[in-house]
């Protein structure tokens, strides 16, 4: 008698998460941080695994945990053999469907024996240049650690603390230390309108390339009749497809993130449209682990500012890691993710 044929394995759900310090505090405009509080979502099936891990809240963990209440709450629906295009109607873009969608993808990945990038019809990622950092700090600080990341040929300036002219100090050090580097500013939403005025030109004065969301979410239909010296990309202030239209005309480029886009499903068509509406891409992260990083280097391959350096302010990463040398951060493993 012949066996009978295996019955498919059910797709399985399991969630954790991951209070990951980081090497130093972080602050921004609106907080100071110590700790990556990451969630990892993975997807067991026909013996293969999928991850994906995405970052709820970067300071909350009563946040994170609820986001871990809700994602634990679809086991059903994943055992049910959910699929990224149902994602789409499921979950509202953010974190937690984001987890979700690149787990899909490395799952996809694994079974079919073919690569993310292949399946999302991309050219074979290669090593590309990503900013580093520096957080909100005195201007001598920011200057020395400038100096210290010497092989890095492009950092980003966390803006909006304490006045612009501190402000413009902090940039003045990290240039006076740093003359060869490309420079982006990132006021995480810090600025007023009149401070936007004031600070554009002098910060185009210190040759940098992009200034970061410089007004509130929002609060910026002000910057369509605006002329920046330096361009401008909007990052909070564009969400996923839906928010788009809003930014068409006051930026020049968006800040794609897979924790806003709720995975890389929606960032690559994201992308698509973007392009299509004018608008250049920079692709950013939060404090996460490579294997937070791997999905967004897939999309950054059509980047023109990028910004995936999490796993170089926190305490440890996943293993394998994606490969920092140089200011360069390279394709990730299969073994990590895709």
């Amino acid at each position: 008698m012949t066996a009978p044929p295996a019955r498919p394995e059910t797709p399985s759900l399991h969630v954790f998460a991951e209070n990951i310090p980081l090497r130093e505090p972080f602050r921004i405009s609106r907080v100071e941080f110590h700790h990556s509080q990451v969630m990892v979502a993975e997807i067991a099936a026909g013996g293969h695994v999928g991850r994906g891990e995405c970052e709820p809240h970067e300071s909350d963990p009563l946040l994170r945990d609820r986001a871990m209440m809700a994602l634990w709450a679809l086991s059903n629906r994943v055992a049910e053999g959910v699929n990224r295009t149902d994602l789409a109607a499921l979950l509202p873009a953010g974190p937690i469907r984001n987890a979700l969608d690149c787990a899909l993808w490395d799952l996809e990945a694994k079974q079919s024996g073919r690569t993310a990038a292949s399946i999302a019809g991309v050219a074979v990622p290669i090593a590309l240049p990503t900013v580093f950092t520096l957080g909100i700090d005195a201007p001598a600080a920011m200057a020395e650690k400038a100096r210290r990341m010497a092989a890095w040929t492009r950092l980003k300036i966390k803006l909006g603390g304490d006045g612009t002219a501190r402000d413009l100090d902090r940039v003045a050090a990290v240039r006076g230390a740093r003359p060869d580097v490309e420079l982006i500013v990132d006021a995480n939403g810090g600025w007023t309108m009149a401070v936007l005025q004031h600070m554009a030109p002098a910060l185009a004065g210190l040759g940098v390339a992009l200034i970061e969301q410089p007004l509130p979410p929002g609060q910026d239909a002000s910057l369509a009749d605006y002329g920046s010296p330096v361009p401008l990309c909007a990052d909070e202030s564009c969400l996923d497809r839906r928010s788009l239209p809003a930014v068409i005309g006051r930026y020049a480029y968006i800040n794609i993130k897979l924790d806003k886009t709720g995975g890389l499903t929606e960032a690559l068509a994201l992308a698509d449209a973007a392009e299509a509406a004018g608008l250049g891409i920079m692709v950013g992260c939060m404090t996460g682990t490579s294997l937070a990083m791997a999905p967004a280097h897939l999309l950054a391959q059509r980047a023109r500012f990028i910004d995936l350096d999490g796993p170089l302010l926190i305490a440890w990463d996943r293993s394998p890691g994606m490969r920092y040398e140089d200011g360069m951060v390279y394709p990730p493993q299969s073994a990590l993710w895709g």
